[in-house]
């Protein structure tokens, strides 16, 4: 279920200083994470829901921390696959055991990687996927726009990338979307307020289709990006 680092061989450079400050961030709030967080981390459930992932298919979370999404969506969809990569440790102690507990060892495989710069053949021994799922984790990533590159090229033809994060809270009292953000920002979370413009260009680029949506008074943003089938011979 698990790759240790020494597994993926020597010369692949791991992302030490954002390991070790996650790991400081979650060391403890990781026994209470899913506890607390189910209150505010809106529209994941949904993001689940919409996956639909055929028989056999595999689908990657990216930033899968305790293994909460994972787990919820392997007992939704038994017959697909379903892989999590993470950058602290500290959290995927959490997933593992949280994987076991369920007795899923055998549909969900998780290991430590870097978001913006991880190679699926050599973690999982998976070249690409029908899904990628990214959950409130592009808020927490610095180089986030690298984090969607390398979730694109991840992708089988058809692939779909499916997103849900904070948004700009648009529709909330000027007063309450001030203090959600300063309390984010204890938790080094930014909103990406332009995240739609970046899927717009990754779509463009691949000739992907975007679905893009703003629930919850703009509390969140969600999207699915749709990529481009393998072209017929003809």
């Amino acid at each position: 279920m698990t790759i240790s680092d020494s597994e993926m061989g020597e010369n692949l450079a791991w992302p030490v200083e954002a390991t070790a400050r996650m790991n400081r961030m979650y060391r403890r709030q990781r026994h209470i994470y899913d506890g607390t967080r189910r209150y505010y981390l809106l529209g994941r459930d949904q993001l689940i829901a919409g996956l639909k992932p055929a028989a056999g298919a595999t689908v990657l979370e990216i930033g899968c921390g305790t293994g909460r999404n994972l787990t919820v969506a392997a007992r939704q969809y038994p017959g697909a696959k379903f892989f999590g990569i993470d950058v602290s440790t500290e959290m995927l102690t959490s997933a593992i055991a949280s994987i076991t507990r369920h007795g899923l060892e055998r549909q969900i495989r998780v290991a430590h990687g870097d978001a913006t710069a991880f190679d699926p053949q050599v973690i999982f021994g998976v070249p690409s996927f029908d899904h990628v799922m990214i959950s409130y984790s592009l808020s927490m990533i610095p180089h986030w726009q690298s984090v969607l590159e390398r979730a694109a090229s991840s992708l089988k033809h058809g692939g779909c990338l499916h997103i849900v994060d904070f948004g700009q809270q648009e529709g909330l009292p000027r007063m309450a979307r001030a203090m959600l953000r300063r309390w984010l920002a204890i938790f080094d979370v930014t909103p990406r307020d332009n995240l739609e413009g970046a899927l717009k260009r990754l779509a463009d680029t691949n000739g992907a289709r975007l679905r893009f949506e703003r629930p919850f008074r703009g509390y969140a943003q969600c999207a699915v990006l749709t990529f481009p089938g393998a072209s017929k011979a003809g």
